[in-house]
């Protein structure tokens, strides 16, 4: 069921973006005047199709991408016979290039206008639901590809390259995209500064413990019939010493219970009583598989904050997050062409696109996700490659430059090794899925 659900949020996801993009090739079109031949949504031999005012509009049976089909213009579809024949005023190709130049913009225009859209919904529905730095007093713990990077477990971080984030998932992708960054961190009270060095984003792109806030043990829940509740511990009771050895934080423990599996354990446990804190040592049993059966209080110790907005205060919300995301996948996208962080290892096709979705239904993850997918969309249809908008846009640039328009022999050799370009990226891309969910 979980991956029926994430096939089917894909499907809507990825429709509403197909529709939009094109949607704005075709308004464009029609502003200028150009004849739009056919809109098609999905990919195929269309298996439901109608035709309105010389246009053609249908859904195909490969339920992946969709295009407008324009005349007088040189597309994947390679059709050049109209282009034998004399230019006619309804044709692409007769209009001048700063309309052309629209015409191809017109799709990554509005897949940006479609995040903002949903950013401005996003933040006046549910507003902004963050965790603040502010809350980490006890810092940080990293993994091991974190500690080589420099940092130590405990560390309060306080800026990156003199940026400061209140925003702990805003920090995490700072701390994954930028490299070779100074960082100023809280170390045993001292400032410490120092840069780290170019790592594999691939690696930490994987490594979900890459870095965790460090939380004080605030018990949460307490299984019954673990170690735990057979010693009397209860939620709100806090951990502060296992073995005569004060240990007040939750990452200690799980570093050291797996190395007491099967034995009893002394653990000092702090409750309030009648206003007073009083500690008491209690034999908890720890399970063979390195278990005490309790949880920790994570929102106790760092809330979750939300900041609630009216309508006109979701328009610079939506704003904000609108760059931040553009930034963030911005700087992503760089890093594929440095073979040293071997970002490109991390690119991913449609199963890895259908996997981020959730298994159960939810709205805001699944708005949040589509916006996101839309600035992908846009990003990458900008950029200077010939079958793509940008490389239309690159050619029509140049035609306004000089003044000179490419021959159609010139954009049909570029459409093809376009073409060629986007298959090679797209059977990579479908490779590392294949390696990732069945064989690494």
């Amino acid at each position: 069921m979980e991956i029926l659900i994430k096939v089917l949020q894909f499907i809507l996801s990825f429709s509403l973006l197909v529709i939009i993009h094109e949607l704005g090739h075709f308004l464009f079109a029609r502003l200028f005047g150009v004849r739009v031949e056919q809109f098609q949504l999905f990919f195929g031999r269309p298996v439901v199709s109608l035709t309105r005012r010389g246009t053609r509009y249908g859904i195909g049976w490969i339920p992946f991408g969709g295009y407008v089909k324009l005349a007088g213009m040189i597309d994947e579809s390679m059709d050049t016979e109209q282009l034998k024949s004399a230019p006619r005023p309804d044709e692409f190709r007769s209009k001048p290039a700063w309309q052309r130049l629209l015409i191809m913009i017109g799709g990554v225009l509005m897949n940006i206008v479609l995040a903002f859209a949903i950013y401005v919904g996003i933040s006046w529905k549910w507003g902004e639901s963050y965790l603040s730095t502010r809350d980490m007093t006890y810092g940080y713990v990293f993994s091991d590809r974190g500690k080589e990077m420099g940092f130590h477990d405990g560390d309060r971080i306080l800026s990156i390259d003199g940026t400061s984030y209140e925003d702990f998932r805003l920090l995490r992708i700072a701390l994954l995209l930028e490299q070779n960054y100074e960082a100023k961190v809280l170390r045993d009270g001292d400032t410490v500064t120092f840069r780290t060095p170019v790592v594999s984003v691939n690696d930490l792109t994987q490594d979900a413990n890459f870095i965790a806030p460090r939380y004080p043990f605030l018990v949460g829940e307490v299984a019954a019939g673990g170690g735990a509740a057979e010693a009397g511990i209860r939620p709100g009771d806090r951990l502060v010493g296992l073995n005569g050895e004060a240990i007040d934080r939750f990452d200690q423990y799980i570093e050291r219970l797996p190395h007491l599996s099967g034995s009893t354990v002394d653990i000092d446990v702090a409750r309030d009583s009648a206003g007073n804190t009083v500690v008491r040592r209690l034999p908890v049993r720890i399970s063979d598989e390195g278990k005490m059966g309790a949880t920790v209080d994570m929102l106790a110790v760092t809330p979750i904050h939300t900041k609630d907005y009216t309508f006109l205060q979701a328009i610079p919300a939506g704003t904000q997050r609108l760059g931040e995301e553009i930034g963030s996948y911005w700087k992503q996208l760089k890093l594929i062409f440095r073979p040293k962080t071997e970002a490109y290892k991390s690119l991913g096709g449609p199963l890895s696109i259908g996997n981020i979705f959730p298994g159960q239904w939810n709205w805001l993850a699944f708005w949040e996700i589509t916006a996101l997918l839309s600035i992908i969309l846009a990003v990458m249809n900008i950029l200077p490659i010939p079958a793509l908008d940008g490389g239309h846009v690159l050619f029509l640039l140049a035609e306004v430059v000089t003044g000179r328009k490419p021959g159609d022999k010139f954009l049909m050799y570029a459409q093809i090794a376009g073409m060629l370009i986007l298959f090679t990226l797209i059977i990579y891309a479908t490779g590392n899925d294949i390696y990732r969910l069945f064989i690494r």
